[in-house]
């Protein structure tokens, strides 16, 4: 399997170095894999993540995403990457202005897809997350449960080679829980998409393979 993520001694820092999160950590992560990052709070997982969609460019070492070298990457690719990343973010991050549906094909609106592939993605994907009903709702409208399925759905609207979460059910009742657990195995095991996921517990139940690291003072360990 090719490689999707590859880190060689990558440190990670904010203030121009004087401030070190993650500190000459090397790995790699390959296509079709799930992996769980975990770690205590302020340990830099939510840092690596944002690498790893070009949020923050490294401050030494390499990080390789999809082929392209994070610390030299131009405006122009990290625009194209983006596009093939699904991102879920614990906030949601859901345009109160738009229905839900709206919301779902957000990033086929952005790269030109037609009405007709919007509605027909975007039917699928809320049938998915159980929220078909909510079509032509607006977020504000949703519980923070059913917004987070939202964002699950909008992730997922592109087919992409690469999903990254962060605390995706951190504020969930335990069925929308479920329900993202699920659909984001299904997107690593039937799509074969590689899933990153920081999360401060990993569900007990979990139906598919999967690889653990921990970040602790400022080293990323991989647990066996």
């Amino acid at each position: 399997m090719a490689n999707v993520i590859s880190a060689n001694n990558l440190t990670l820092a904010y203030e121009k170095g004087k401030n070190i999160v993650i500190n000459g950590v090397s790995f790699t992560i390959a296509q079709g894999e799930f992996v769980f990052i975990t770690g205590p709070s302020g340990s830099g997982k939510s840092t690596l993540l944002k690498s790893m969609y070009g949020q923050i460019k490294p401050y030494d070492g390499e990080l390789n995403v999809g082929g392209l070298d994070m610390k030299k990457i131009k405006k122009g690719q990290l625009l194209q990457l983006r596009r093939n990343i699904g991102v879920i973010f614990q906030d949601y991050k859901l345009i109160n202005e738009w229905t839900v549906e709206k919301n779902v094909v957000l990033p086929l609106i952005i790269t030109g897809y037609s009405l007709d592939v919007q509605r027909v993605q975007a039917e699928k994907l809320l049938h998915h997350v159980q929220l078909t009903e909510y079509a032509h709702k607006y977020p504000l409208e949703l519980s923070g449960g059913e917004q987070q399925r939202v964002g699950v759905a909008r992730a997922l609207s592109k087919n992409p080679f690469l999903i990254l979460a962060d605390e995706p059910t951190g504020n969930l009742d335990e069925f929308s829980s479920g329900v993202v657990w699920d659909l984001l195995e299904n997107a690593c095991d039937q799509l074969n998409a590689t899933v990153v996921v920081v999360t401060h517990k990993i569900p007990t139940i979990f139906n598919i393979p999967y690889r653990h690291f921990i970040i602790e003072n400022g080293g990323v360990h991989e647990v066996h």
